[in-house]
């Protein structure tokens, strides 16, 4: 099946669409950010005005794409937020499978009237909440799945640098700076393509790495010291974070942003977690090498899903419980035995 086959719909919706909504999930991330400010500048240059919105904010070290700054987030404005999904007739949805991915807006996205396209690569979508799908599991990234949609849409069209930098953020941040999910030629083939828009990567890799407070770097350093937790015989380790932890280090959105990471690249280590306390609820993060399945054990067991090497999920009972909840699973899965 050839995913792109509805570009041309996509294409005339975009010609005559007046207010267009562009959607990130809760908690965006780099490829969510990216993606939206893809798009976002995508369209302004064919003369077309969107607005970017999200269900709450995100990390500082993203706020200087181009095109980011004129997102609205639904714990800022939530009025003028509905406003504008009222008046939408297109809402380009990026990087979630699920409208239960973007938390409070949930209910307003699913009334609207507009035509909703979905651009995505994680796995089993909702297939009946979006009119158009444009979705590759096998695509490193979101951003890299925007690229070949809007590429696809005018490919007499150059891409500009603001695109083009916006794509690059979404694809290395999802890959990890490209040491996952980035095995296949096509993706340093765009990559290859950015640069030849004219984009400076060595600056990008900067102003997403090196820029963190020293809030930030203090709650790595309490997460490491404090907080890791390795268990070798079953190749496991996994870190959390307090509610009263995330207090001290008076975290700020995107602080936890790769701490699981951490856990996985211990010698032997496996399969990672990372266990946050946030309200109602213990949002978890899970990493893993090779074979090993994330996406199914956290939907299995956690509410969860995501990707193979990389999902997430939520627990529902206190950090003590979920924690010994995890160590219980671990004798039963097949790559310690």
């Amino acid at each position: 099946m050839d995913i792109f086959q509805d570009i041309s719909k996509l294409k005339e919706q975009i010609e005559k669409s007046q207010n267009i909504v562009i959607l990130g999930h809760y908690n965006p991330d780099g490829d969510a950010i990216g993606s939206c400010a893809a798009w976002y500048n995508y369209l302004l240059g064919l003369g077309k005005q969107s607005q970017i919105i999200l269900p709450n904010d995100f990390p500082q070290n993203l706020k200087w794409i181009k095109g980011s700054e004129t997102a609205i987030t639904a714990t800022q404005d939530i009025k003028k937020v509905e406003a504008f999904f009222a008046d939408a007739d297109l809402i380009i949805c990026n990087d979630f499978q699920s409208f239960s991915r973007v938390d409070k807006l949930e209910e307003i996205a699913l009334k609207s009237t507009a035509t909703k396209v979905l651009v995505d690569h994680h796995v089993d979508p909702e297939v009946e909440q979006f009119d158009l799908i444009f979705s590759d599991v096998e695509s490193s990234s979101t951003a890299e799945l925007v690229f070949e949609v809007i590429t696809r849409l005018t490919p007499e069209m150059p891409l500009n640098r603001a695109v083009a930098e916006a794509i690059y953020v979404g694809i290395m941040t999802d890959t990890g700076s490209f040491s996952y999910s980035s095995g296949h030629k096509k993706t340093f083939e765009t990559v290859a393509k950015l640069i030849d828009s004219g984009i400076d990567t060595c600056q990008i890799y900067q102003e997403i790495y090196s820029t963190f407070s020293e809030d930030r770097v203090r709650l790595l350093g309490h997460c490491l010291a404090n907080r890791l937790t390795v268990l070798q015989d079953f190749s496991t380790a996994y870190i959390y974070l307090t509610k009263e932890d995330l207090r001290e280090f008076r975290e700020m959105p995107g602080d936890t942003e790769g701490i699981a990471n951490y856990a996985l690249s211990i010698k032997g280590i496996k399969f990672a977690a990372f266990f946050t306390e946030r309200e109602k609820r213990i949002r978890i993060s899970f990493r893993s090498k090779g074979d090993v399945d994330c996406n199914i054990f956290a939907k299995t067991h956690f509410n969860g899903g995501g990707h193979h090497n990389a999902s997430g999920g939520d627990s529902f009972d206190t950090m003590q419980e979920t924690i010994q909840k995890f160590e219980k699973l671990l004798p039963e899965l097949e790559f310690v035995k």
